[in-house]
């Protein structure tokens, strides 16, 4: 588990092939590893990765080929920057909000501009996820907690402030950006539990407007 609040800006040093899938060698910066071990989750991107090995400066960690198709690893280039988070503990500040390093989706960056000192985006959602996003919720972006300050179908808006755009990667994006979503616990789960007996059903995916008033939620 994780928090959204980014510890460091790390850098793909090395993309190895393996089989099929891929073997990143991933830069750390000033993350301090001295209390990480080997098999410890370090979130990259938003993406929880396994520490396998530990050379000093960096970890090395195995991406599958289910992450690849389902994140921004599948469009990773070496030298990219990537937003850096170790796993919380029992005594870490909750600053953000809970974050299980499990992308729901791509995002893609609709437009940008500045508001004041702070930075304005729009992100379009896939439309699956579009019911998760709500005004003034969380969501996670390439594994920075964010507040939600409008949406509009499934196109949201950020208003990021300028330490938030100085300490990630943020501050890279630009229009046709692609990016890790990661829709809030709460409502993934409320929507399963809704589903009651159902939810063991063969075939049993969500709710749509059937089942709402089928269950007279509608």
């Amino acid at each position: 588990m994780f928090t959204g609040i980014i510890e460091a800006v790390g850098e793909i040093h090395t993309i190895q092939p393996r089989d099929g899938d891929v073997r990143l060698y991933v830069k750390t910066g000033k993350l301090d590893l001295s209390d990480v071990a080997l098999g410890d989750s370090i979130a990259v991107n938003g993406v929880c990765l396994t520490a396998v090995e530990l050379p000093g400066d960096g970890f090395w960690a195995d991406v599958s080929r289910e992450t690849i198709n389902l994140t921004c690893f599948e469009f990773i280039k070496q030298g990219a920057r990537v937003n850096l988070e170790k796993a919380l503990t029992p005594q870490t500040r909750l600053g953000g909000h809970l974050v299980s390093g499990h992308v729901d989706g791509l995002g893609e960056v609709i437009s940008r501009h500045g508001e004041a000192r702070s930075e304005r985006f729009t992100i379009r959602a896939p439309d699956e996820l579009a019911k998760y996003i709500s005004h003034k919720g969380s969501i996670c972006i390439d594994g920075t907690s964010l507040t939600v300050n409008a949406v509009n179908g499934a196109e949201f808006e950020l208003n990021i402030v300028p330490h938030t755009i100085q300490e990630t990667i943020i501050g890279d994006y630009k229009q046709g950006t692609k990016v890790n979503l990661e829709v809030d616990q709460i409502a993934r789960y409320l929507e399963r539990l809704m589903l009651g007996d159902k939810a063991a059903e063969p075939g049993s995916k969500g709710m749509d407007m059937a089942f709402l008033k089928d269950n007279g939620f509608a």
